[in-house]
């Protein structure tokens, strides 16, 4: 089952775990040194051709291009049969001041690039090998579409490190743009267990499902919980009538997409600045935001009306406490806070409430 919200997945690459480039292709670096070989070695086949009449072939009948192409290959390859030697001064001066330098350049070219390449490809699993074993209480992010790359980058604004987001995605155009943008890359479907376990879900703190598909968001859910039951799993949904499936998939929070947007819509048609306003609450970093952060030691005991930032909800032991229903009226050391805040005043490692 595919889960991007546009590409098909690309079977040859299904699992495969990428990390953001560091050099330019070692592929691509390779071609360049072939060509240069080949240039070499169509050069000094040239120079030779010229100069052939200076050369003495053991069946002595004359340098034809085939017989310089074969002598050039065995001289630069070092391999030299002798059943062709130059003869005249020219022949020998060529083989002193250009055979022998293309020789070496040749060796240096494709030696060298042979090793590099196996060299990169070792350092690349080593990369990877010592990517693996660092990741714990990373987020992983299941689909990199609209919602995935804004999910992902409210992330990295609320101080998360990119080196702790892990990408999951079937799709070649959405793995390319998460390399881009800096984050690790586990190519293939979620719903798969071993795709999941190769972006670390046993060690993973949070997964946001940020899918196309609702089905596919259920599926890999249940595949999270089974793997991660500690996890805090944060969903989207299209169709609200999907939104109670993907609770009991075991999702801590779901966000219904659709209806989200809508209200927004709505809100802009009847209010434009109501709806400006909400827009901004919505996007981490700028105007202001809604934002979750721990009660500061300060503010044990205080009132909520009288914390630094305007607190909408307080959430102790596990249930959120809406202030508008003064259900609470004062902080308690070890309350979470949801607030609404400039965002000049954020600070680092407090969460953002957007998804």
């Amino acid at each position: 089952m595919s889960q991007p919200e546009d590409d098909p997945e690309a079977p040859a690459a299904r699992g495969a775990v990428s990390l953001p480039a560091r050099a330019p292709s070692p592929w691509r670096r390779l071609a360049v040194r072939l060509f240069a070989a080949f240039a070499t070695f169509a050069f000094t086949v040239a120079v030779v051709y010229v100069d052939r009449g200076g050369y003495r072939d053991s069946n002595d009948d004359g340098m034809s291009l085939i017989d310089v192409i074969y002598y050039v290959t065995v001289t630069l390859s070092t391999t030299g049969y002798g059943d062709i030697t130059p003869a005249s001064d020219s022949a020998r001066l060529i083989n002193a001041f250009v055979v022998t330098p293309a020789r070496v350049v040749f060796l240096v070219l494709l030696i060298g690039t042979t090793l590099e390449v196996l060299a990169v490809q070792g350092r690349e699993e080593l990369r990877i090998s010592a990517w693996r074993r660092r990741m714990k209480k990373h987020t992983i992010v299941v689909g990199y579409g609209i919602k995935g790359r804004s999910a992902a980058a409210t992330l990295v604004s609320s101080g998360r490190r990119r080196e702790d987001l892990v990408i999951i995605d079937s799709g070649e155009a959405a793995r390319q743009e998460a390399l881009a943008d800096g984050y690790a890359v586990v190519a293939g479907d979620a719903t798969r267990r071993e795709i999941l376990t190769r972006a670390g879900i046993q060690g993973a703190e949070q997964v946001i499902v940020a899918t196309g598909r609702d089905d596919a968001n259920i599926l890999v859910t249940l595949a999270v919980r089974q793997l991660n039951p500690k996890a805090s799993v944060a969903a989207s949904v299209r169709d609200r009538d999907n939104a109670p499936l993907l609770r009991s998939s075991g999702a801590d929070a779901v966000i219904v997409s659709s209806d989200t947007a809508g209200r927004m819509l709505g809100t802009s048609a009847v209010s434009p600045h109501l709806g400006a306003v909400l827009s901004d609450l919505m996007n981490y970093g700028q105007g202001v935001e809604i934002a979750e952060r721990e009660a500061r030691p300060a503010e044990d005991g205080v009132h909520y009306a009288d914390c630094g930032d305007r607190v909408l909800g307080i959430i102790r032991d596990g249930t959120v406490h809406y202030t508008v229903d003064d259900e609470v009226s004062r902080v308690r050391a070890g309350d979470q806070l949801v607030v609404v805040r400039s965002a000049r005043n954020a600070h680092r490692g407090e969460r953002a409430t957007t998804d």
